[in-house]
């Protein structure tokens, strides 16, 4: 029978296989970030917490571990995993809107690209990701100078998704994806200062949603 401490043991070793903290986890897996801290995994009262399947399936989705992975990370006598790492392409946001970067995919292209380490990556959504490193203020407050923008090419983009767009003359901006149609295109910029946009789907190059933040 499994205990509440091994289900949780489970999580942080999923975690930590994957090249996250739990809190870095949750927030990958589009939960609460707080919602596997050491303090939610009990109540005021004293009563166990346990996490809910919904959440541990979301978990599994993101990292592609299978039901049977996690079993065996639940088990007390298991060896703690060793994260996986690979590089990704790096580059300056600033530098994004010139030539020579991109396929007309969106995907990284040229020698020109930095590579940094990061944390390897089994699903489909996350093949081509690619970092771009914030410049200047246009994204404050959420997002802030030297940050990494981690770009996922390949992920489906939905409404209130966080996107990098490029247009056909050049122009490279991060904005919140507010209604897409095959009129419009309506962004919403991330720093009040700055003014939002609607765009000609034909005024495109290519948009690609922003999976996840390295600060």
């Amino acid at each position: 029978m499994m205990k509440h401490t091994d289900i949780w043991r489970g999580i942080d070793r999923l975690a930590a296989g994957s090249g996250y903290s739990p809190s870095g986890l949750a927030k990958q897996a589009g939960l609460d970030p707080t919602s596997f801290n050491k303090s939610k995994r009990v109540s005021p009262d004293g009563k166990p917490r346990w996490p809910s399947t919904e959440s541990i399936a979301k978990i599994l989705a993101v990292t592609g571990a299978t039901m049977a992975d996690f079993i065996s990370l639940v088990d007390p006598d298991a060896g703690q995993p060793t994260p996986a790492r690979k590089t990704i392409p790096l580059l300056g946001f600033a530098q994004a809107g010139k030539s020579g970067f991109f396929d007309e995919d969106g995907h990284p292209a040229g020698g020109s690209w930095k590579e940094i380490d990061f944390p390897a990556t089994r699903t489909k959504a996350e093949k081509n990701i690619y970092a771009l490193e914030v410049s200047g203020d246009s994204m404050e407050p959420l997002f802030r100078k030297g940050d990494l923008l981690i770009v996922a090419p390949e992920a489906k983009i939905r409404k209130g998704d966080r996107v990098v767009v490029k247009t056909r003359k050049g122009e490279v901006m991060a904005k919140e994806l507010v209604r897409q149609s095959s009129k419009s295109v309506e962004l919403k910029s991330l720093n009040a200062e700055y003014e939002n946009r609607v765009l000609n789907p034909d005024e495109i190059s290519w948009m690609a949603r922003i999976s996840w933040i390295s600060q």
